[in-house]
């Protein structure tokens, strides 16, 4: 994981920084254009960027198990158990194609948990409106070197690691925002 933080995450960021300060000269010289061209840089960079922030704080040495309290009473409401929940969201996260993350995000329009998958570095929030509390990346650079091509054993590794705390603030805070 240091290579993935360290190398993969800082290049989304120094491609966003760039591009954002493009941008700022396109839109001083009007270039409307180049402003339209820059999006797509800005949209895969920028998403890069958010989830690798999300994903770090959602891993800890100290994590696994299953989160308690308010999380985990939604996610009997909306899955039943925390099995059916884990079972859902590792399904969904092996079945991307080529390259996405898989996430358990919340719906502040009805109050409620779901799974989702999005492709490349599209970040949850931006395009589907659910607000992100767990991703999985699931690029080959964050799991290659140990697992190889073996998606589904890193998706099974990852919930030994998963900050549940950090899970539950986040919870917190989109349902009070």
């Amino acid at each position: 994981m240091q290579l993935h933080h360290s190398k993969h995450h800082q290049t989304y960021v120094n491609n966003l920084n760039a591009a954002e300060e493009q941008l700022g000269e396109a839109l001083q010289q009007g270039n409307v254009t180049k402003v339209v061209a820059l999006q797509q840089a800005i949209k895969f960079n920028g998403g890069g960027h958010i989830n690798h922030s999300i994903f770090w704080k959602n891993l800890s040495s100290e994590g696994g198990g299953q989160p308690s309290a308010d999380l985990m009473d939604q996610i009997h409401i909306d899955f039943g158990t925390f099995e059916n929940m884990q079972n859902q969201m590792t399904a969904a996260t092996v079945a991307v194609q080529g390259s996405g993350w898989g996430w358990l995000g919340y719906s502040k329009q009805n109050g409620g948990l779901r799974v989702l998958a999005c492709a490349n570095q599209d970040p949850l929030e931006g395009t589907t409106g659910f607000v992100p509390l767990l991703g999985i990346d699931v690029w080959e650079h964050a799991y290659y070197l140990q697992y190889k091509n073996v998606r589904p054993d890193y998706v099974k590794a990852i919930w030994n690691v998963v900050n549940w705390k950090d899970v539950q603030e986040r919870f917190v805070t989109a349902r009070q925002s």
